[in-house]
């Protein structure tokens, strides 16, 4: 098995200054997604309920041109979730880059699954990703330009086991990514969807990606290597500036060609 790494992302330079949210910023994914946009010279704002994880990224990056801003919020409360697009419209202006990243990939088995449960994985998994884009929307729609970007995943496409509610969800924001592309589409924004694969974070390795999962993982992607954080950040940099001006509708693989095993 080989193992690449980037060493840095490419410059696009009508990034800089641009105002992101990135939502689940904290740590994982999202943190790589925040400390990308950053060294763009955007002016990212990222949300998220992990406190001590997302003071330790705000003081990691606070060297950069335009340090992130961490607003902490549970996105599962639509009350709060609003309140915090209010704070950023007041403190930067119209969101020109929305990331909607925050997602919760508990496992659990049919039979134990309750009509609370449920409602509690459409809300952390699929329910804030409309209200944050409709929040963003209005002000995109002013400025006649804007790029919303959608976390899907590969869970659904591979019909991974005690994953029920978490790839019904992602599914659903696939045609999510669908359909605000078309009604936003009018307006200049840009709506797409990245798929990434078996992505190594430190949650993943942590609960599981044993030696056995990756090696069964590996086995299964056309590219005998694993995917990292940093190249979802890559292709969500590309799709967020104008290189990708007219993508939009569709959705990203980033996956390393993982068909199953």
């Amino acid at each position: 098995m080989s193992e690449t790494k980037m060493k840095s992302y490419a410059s696009y330079h009508d990034l800089a200054g641009k105002v992101v949210v990135v939502t689940g910023g904290g740590s994982g994914i999202g943190a790589e997604l925040v400390s990308a946009f950053t060294g763009q010279g955007a002016r990212v704002y990222f949300l998220d309920i992990a406190q001590e994880e997302s003071q330790a990224l705000v003081q990691s990056l606070s060297a950069a041109r335009h340090p992130p801003v961490f607003i902490a919020c549970d996105l599962t409360d639509i009350e709060a979730l609003g309140a915090a697009f209010a704070r950023i419209a007041q403190e930067a202006g119209a969101v020109e880059i929305l990331v909607n990243n925050c997602a919760n990939d508990d496992r659990h088995e049919v039979g134990r699954v309750s009509a609370e449960y449920w409602d509690a994985r459409m809300a952390v998994n699929l329910r804030h990703l409309f209200f944050c884009a409709q929040a963003v929307a209005p002000g995109m729609q002013a400025m006649r330009r804007g790029a919303i970007l959608n976390m899907g995943s590969i869970s659904w496409h591979l019909a991974l086991p005690n994953l029920a509610l978490y790839m019904t969800a992602k599914a659903g924001i696939e045609g999510l990514t669908r359909g605000l592309a078309r009604d936003l589409g009018q307006h200049g924004i840009r709506v797409n969807c990245i798929v990434p694969g078996a992505v190594r974070t430190p949650r993943q390795e942590a609960l599981w990606h044993t030696p056995e999962e990756e090696k069964r993982i590996l086995e299964g992607q056309c590219l005998p290597q694993r995917v990292e954080v940093q190249d979802v950040a890559a292709l969500a940099l590309f799709l967020a500036s104008d290189n990708a001006l007219h993508c939009t509708g569709r959705d990203y693989f980033v996956d390393a060609g993982w068909y199953g095993a």
